[in-house]
């Protein structure tokens, strides 16, 4: 959009781009940062320069280089700040990718390792309230003070060797990041580092990772097709990139084609490949284990962890890693089957005791729920809305008055909302909220939430075309005059409010607000004694169904939200539903 105010609109997600080639093109804000800045805060902001703006991203995303030519540019800048590949042997990494769960299955399987007395190091992405939860030591993300010092050290080295002669600036803040968890880890001199994949694998920055100790490759899906492709055995083939020669590697049950070409890749590369048996064959003739996240669908991911963690313990000589059992033939021409064992002790306990934000999470703030998932793919969407009913399934009923349901709903990049949007009509929502990740109207006073590659504009309209999308899925199911085009109302300088006209009553009404909060301030009514904020904006409830639904949702005995479609939503969901995330 021509003269668009850039935004700082909610977490960086600056990783997603143009194999993050697109971030080498210096920012028109960079400058000189002071050697010893006042606060973390100080260095959020430095980092963030590292992103680009949306004018220019626009730009880049056209004219996208040889990716492979990014990932050697990579390795200079490791070699830049003063390492070499060679040394990241040193961390005994394991090294995960996938479409939806690879973060989940990092997650088991550094909880499981740490049970051992491990020192372990973890590095994912993104971050849902602060950038310092990507770099974590046992399981907990850095302190301000270490993020701070690690990364003016690093920011400062490669400020000093930068090749002038070369068009190649700072690296993008998705590839400094990765950098600056190498350096934690070496630094921290951690047992093993579980390292998970930002996009894809091929050509995703942490692949200059040359010897891991154990891969994995969860789930596969459709998300990201203008960088990986627009098929399923496209993206496998992006995914299979991670495997290294002689390297063992774990994968999730996949559908065949996706499959076949791991399988193929596996053998091209010489990389022992297995298949995960599922976790009910690890039950068998013990007692059940008991998962700390939510939803059918992760036990998939910790079936892979634990054969991540088995793997990685034989391979460095540890003891006490799980009785094998006989392994079931694999099926004909397919992969050969992981082994299947005993989970000890350490392995149960740290599969319930894993903890892993924003994702099939639940807060229960007395008559008031909130259910958050970042799912933002169809499949990841359908585990999400199977977790949701079950979990309403599962509630005692009030006996008195009347139980309302809440979607709260965003989706960036190039994912398809509209699919997403329908596979979510399952759960009979009694209202639609949209609104983009933009926690505050003006997070300024926060860098963790600035992100330059989006304008406000856009994040807006792109709400539009959700509740349109929504609109028009309702119109399939009841008459085809229900809905009328949603226009803009705005509800006072610091808020903007868009709705259709009330539409029936057996329909569900739907709103969009600006901000993160408006949503939640609107949603909650008052209900979450942990939810402080201001006074609404005056205005905020203007419109007739803003007002009609506050009064439903204030006069029901129990209220029910769903928050997903994007982890950034989520995330900032989480900054304002539990505040200490954000000390």
């Amino acid at each position: 959009m021509r003269g668009a105010k850039s935004l700082a609109t909610s977490w960086p997600v600056a990783e997603k781009l143009c194999w993050e080639a697109t971030m080498e093109q210096p920012h028109p804000s960079r400058g000189p940062f002071p050697a010893a800045p006042a606060s973390f805060q100080d260095a959020v902001r430095a980092l963030n320069t590292l992103q680009t703006n949306a004018n220019y991203l626009e730009q880049a995303k056209r004219q996208r280089g040889d990716p492979q030519t990014q990932l050697e540019a990579m390795k200079l800048h490791l070699a830049q700040s003063g390492l070499q590949v060679e040394d990241l042997d040193q961390l005994n990494i394991i090294h995960v990718t996938g479409t939806k769960g690879k973060g989940s299955t990092c997650a088991f399987t550094e909880r499981i390792l740490r049970n051992y007395g491990l020192k372990t190091g973890f590095f994912s992405s993104p971050h849902l309230v602060q950038v310092r939860e990507r770099i974590r030591i046992n399981g907990q993300p850095i302190s301000p003070e270490l993020f701070t010092k690690h990364f003016w050290h690093l920011y400062h080295r490669l400020e000093e060797t930068k090749d002038s002669s070369s068009h190649v600036s700072m690296p993008s803040y998705f590839r400094f990041l990765t950098l600056m968890a190498f350096h934690v880890f070496l630094q921290e001199k951690v047992d093993l580092a579980v390292v998970e994949v930002g996009i894809g694998g091929t050509y995703d920055s942490t692949n200059i990772i040359r010897k891991p100790v154990v891969c994995g490759v969860s789930s596969l899906g459709i998300d990201h097709t203008s960088l990986l492709g627009d098929t399923m055995e496209k993206i496998a083939w992006q995914k299979g990139g991670i495997f290294k020669r002689g390297v063992p590697a774990f994968t999730a049950l996949q559908p065949d084609g996706p499959l076949a070409v791991l399988k193929e890749r596996a053998e091209q590369i010489s990389c022992p490949l297995y298949l995960c048996p599922p976790l009910e064959a690890l039950e068998e003739g013990g007692p059940p284990l008991t998962l700390g996240l939510e939803g059918e669908h992760q036990r998939s991911n910790a079936a892979l962890a634990l054969q991540l963690a088995r793997c990685w313990l034989q391979q460095k000589d540890h003891q006490g890693i799980g009785e094998l059992r006989a392994s079931g033939p694999s099926p004909l021409g397919q992969l050969p089957l992981a082994p299947v064992f005993q989970p000890t002790s350490h392995m149960r306990l740290g599969l319930q005791g894993t903890e892993w934000l924003g994702r099939t999470q639940v807060l229960r703030r007395g008559s008031l729920t909130w259910y958050l998932d970042g799912a933002h793919t169809c499949s990841s969407m359908q585990a999400c809305t199977r977790w949701f009913r079950q979990a309403l399934h599962r509630l005692e009923r009030p006996s008195r008055g009347s139980e309302v349901c809440v979607l709260l709903f965003n989706s960036t990049g190039d994912r398809d909302a509209a699919a997403l949007l329908k596979l979510l009509q399952s759960c009979q929502f009694d209202y639609a909220v949209f609104c983009p990740n933009l926690t505050e109207v003006s997070p300024m006073d926060n860098a963790d939430q600035q992100n330059f590659t989006v304008t406000l504009d856009q994040v807006l309209l792109r709400c539009l075309e959700h509740q349109q999308h929504w609109s028009r899925l309702h119109e399939e199911q009841a008459s085809p005059d229900l809905w009328d085009t949603p226009s803009l109302e705005p509800a006072g300088p610091e808020s903007l409010l868009l709705a259709p006209r009330p539409p029936h009553t057996h329909s569900t009404s739907s709103l969009v607000f600006s901000c993160i909060s408006h949503a939640l301030q609107w949603i909650s009514q008052g209900r979450d004694p942990v939810l402080q904020m201001p006074s609404p904006p005056q205005g905020l409830l203007a419109h007739p169904v803003a007002d009609s639904g506050a009064r439903v949702l204030r006069e029901a005995a129990a209220i029910h939200v769903l928050v997903t479609g994007s982890l950034h939503l989520v995330g900032g969901a989480l900054k304002l539903l539990e505040p200490s995330l954000s000390q």
